[in-house]
């Protein structure tokens, strides 16, 4: 019998990327296309320029047909994943009635105002990437939160006339819900010749970004926890219920209809931060990883592992990008001695993205009442062996990293194998698709430093650095 594929897409701020999986969850081809910088103008508007996510899916996917060869017919469904938080306003034929809103965009925390009669829907990324593959006004449920009217118990739109009018959509400007898994459409002729993808293929709806990067990782048991290590560092966990005022988290829906995923807070710039370090450092580390045939970041992990745990004191605080209504952050090295080199302080950097982000979780766990007993971490951070096991012994507890740690496109991939009915349930689509590379088990001496360091110094340092810092703050920019 001939082997059957599936195709997941993942629609990121950066990039497009399309990858080809068989029914085990191994990649047989994949294909990327960049986005291109964005719009920005005055008072905080961020746009994707033309139709840019619609050009690089295009793209991202004829290189991954051209990968995976002549086998096209043995693909039987295809996962839509993209990008949270945007705000996509279309015409009545669903086309673009003006640029994509990104998630940057200061819009995108209000209510939508009608001031383009052109605009006839409003909808999200998914939806008309939808409208584009198949022609359909459909959309993932999951992909809404914020600022759009959803009924989070029934999975699908609100009825109540109030909540629909406090976010300015009535229900005619909104496409019909659809949860992960369920059907979205069938992909077009027309769309056929742009992606490659064959003609009449089922599309299936995931949810937001996030959420499906968590079902490819394998987040699917209540006690595990995940760890995305991109430019954005995220963490979550799951469960049954939808929360009522959180305090160290939110909830979402999950990718998995009927449970709910609850995301803690990040760091914003998390793993930018090491590619800004390592540009720093120039020529000087690029001719040493060039000598010895490795990357730079290979080069700076082989030497950072020899630094002993805890840095010898220096500590980094990763506030590289502030939050608006905190202007006066910034990061923050501090403890500096005669010998510490940059091998000292990438390690610092690490170990400061470990700690925040073991705080940021057992916050979000004790508020929930949980205990987890292992961690899944993903991203491209995830290469990093030394990393790994920093954040082993950080969280104490066993660290899994998959063969696949660029997990959405995984994620889009289940959903479309448990609707298809491939696999009966997403525990068994779970097991069967998301491998495991290896285990990173806590080293207890380094558990014992790390947990005294963590507990009685990183937790209390911007309480002291953050006093220092507004003071400058006020000096700078006294017009603030």
């Amino acid at each position: 019998m001939e082997k059957k594929y599936i195709v997941g897409i993942d629609g990121g701020s950066q990039s497009t990327k399309i990858v080809i999986f068989d029914l085990e969850g191994n990649v047989v081809g994949e294909g990327k296309e960049n986005l291109r910088p964005m719009h920005l103008a005055e008072g905080v508007v961020v746009e994707h320029p033309g139709d840019d996510l619609w050009d690089s899916l295009c793209a991202a996917s004829q290189k991954a047909m051209e990968q995976f060869g002549a086998r096209k017919e043995n693909i039987v469904g295809i996962g839509l994943g993209s990008i949270r938080c945007c705000r996509v306003l279309l015409k009545k034929d669903g086309s673009l009635a003006q640029p994509i809103i990104s998630w940057m965009d200061k819009r995108t925390a209000t209510p939508h105002v009608q001031d383009n009669p052109e605009v006839q829907y409003v909808t999200s990324t998914n939806g008309y990437l939808t409208h584009q593959l198949t022609g359909e006004f459909r959309d993932n449920i999951g992909n809404h939160f914020g600022q759009w009217p959803v009924d989070y118990a029934n999975w699908d739109w609100s009825t109540d006339p109030e909540v629909l009018d406090s976010y300015k959509l009535p229900r005619d400007m909104l496409f019909d819900p659809v949860k992960p898994g369920d059907v979205l459409g069938h992909i077009t002729q027309e769309a056929s010749k742009k992606t490659g993808l064959p003609e009449g293929l089922p599309l299936f709806a995931t949810t937001s970004d996030k959420a499906v990067e968590g079902l490819g990782a394998g987040l699917i048991r209540d006690t595990s926890a995940f760890v995305s290590l991109g430019t954005y560092i995220s963490s979550m966990v799951t469960g049954t219920e939808m929360p009522e005022n959180p305090v160290n988290y939110w909830g979402i829906m999950s990718s998995i209809p009927g449970k709910y995923a609850y995301e803690g807070y990040g760091i914003r710039r998390g793993m930018w931060t090491v590619s800004w370090f390592k540009d720093l450092l120039g020529e000087k580390i690029s001719i040493r990883s060039n000598y010895q045939g490795i990357s730079e970041e290979e080069y700076l992990n082989e030497q950072a592992q020899h630094v002993p745990a805890g840095s010898d004191g220096l500590m980094t605080v990763l506030d590289w990008l502030a939050n608006p209504w905190e202007p006066y952050k910034r990061g923050v090295m501090i403890g500096f001695n005669a010998h510490h080199d940059y091998r000292y302080m990438y390690r610092s950097i690490l170990e400061g993205i470990a700690y925040t982000m073991k705080n940021n979780v057992t916050n979000m766990t004790e508020e929930l009442g949980k205990t987890i007993d292992e961690v899944i971490v993903t991203g491209g951070g995830s290469n990093s062996d030394l990393l790994m096991q920093i954040f082993a012994d950080v969280f104490n507890l066993p660290i899994k990293r998959n063969v696949v740690n660029g997990s959405a496109s995984v994620g889009a991939a289940i959903n479309a194998a448990v609707g298809l009915g491939i696999y009966p349930s997403y525990e068994e689509a779970v097991e069967k698709m998301v491998k495991v590379k290896d285990v990173f088990t806590p080293i207890p001496e380094n558990v014992a430093i790390y947990k005294q360091l963590n507990e009685e110094v990183y937790q209390g340092l911007t309480v002291h650095t953050d006093k220092v810092l507004e003071k400058s703050f006020a000096i700078l920019h006294p017009e603030a």
